[in-house]
């Protein structure tokens, strides 16, 4: 249903402008954000006494290094979702096949996302640094929610897309092929065959013609015979 094609573009869409949305806000407000990072990497509001240390950063180089990371995941996935969005807008009337082509962009953010948000903050931050134990700087919660939208999105627009009923209507209701002209005799045969029939009656008068004469001159014989007698 071309209904089902315009949910899944604006679904697309809004992908894309949370992703870029997110990257607007970590550019303009980058001290706070960056602040998360470095409490991540550092891990110093783990548990007390955890035996997992040896795994907190506390180089400020690596910690703008991974922010610049983050923030490039981010952007990366919301320009795929907003180049798929607009590729499926464009072929959103075109038959089902064209239009499941169409979603290698949108695939691709969905596959970006991924990585970020559930990689990059529930994997690396998460468990590696042990994210889950801070109670101050624990982004788990609001990962989970975005990765697993993106997810359900993604699962959503990778559905077969039929033909519109429109383009079936179409393509049965086109014009039935013509059949062929029936081939005309050329113009030198046309005129032989007008000769011969025009001497043909001709001919025909001609023998009328001699025919008469010879017959009332027997009749004239055969009625002064008649008076003879």
């Amino acid at each position: 249903m071309y209904i089902t094609r315009i949910a899944k573009i604006v679904m697309v869409a809004c992908l894309a402008v949370f992703c870029l949305l997110v990257v607007f806000g970590n550019l303009t407000d980058y001290q706070a954000n960056f602040l998360f990072v470095k409490h991540v990497m550092s891990m110093d509001t783990t548990y007390p006494g955890n035996t997992l240390m040896y795994r907190a950063i506390t180089s400020p180089e690596l910690w703008h290094a991974a922010y610049a990371l983050i923030i490039a995941g981010e952007a990366l996935a919301g320009v795929l979702f907003l180049a798929g969005a607009i590729r499926l807008f464009q072929v959103r009337r075109d038959p089902g096949a064209v239009f499941d082509s169409a979603k290698g962009w949108t695939i691709a953010g969905g596959l970006v996302a991924f990585l970020v948000w559930f990689f990059g903050f529930m994997v690396v931050a998460g468990e590696w640094f042990l994210m889950w134990q801070s109670e101050t700087w624990n982004g788990q919660p609001a990962a989970f929610r975005f990765y697993l939208t993106a997810l359900a999105v993604l699962v959503f627009v990778n559905q077969p897309d039929g033909d519109l009923p429109e383009t079936v209507t179409a393509d049965a209701g086109s014009k039935p092929a013509r059949a062929p002209a029936k081939k005309k005799a050329p113009a030198g045969k046309r005129a032989t065959a007008k000769t011969r029939a025009t001497a043909k009656t001709r001919a025909s008068a001609k023998n009328k013609k001699k025919t008469a004469p010879k017959t009332s001159t027997t009749s004239r014989g055969a009625r002064a015979a008649a008076n003879e007698a």
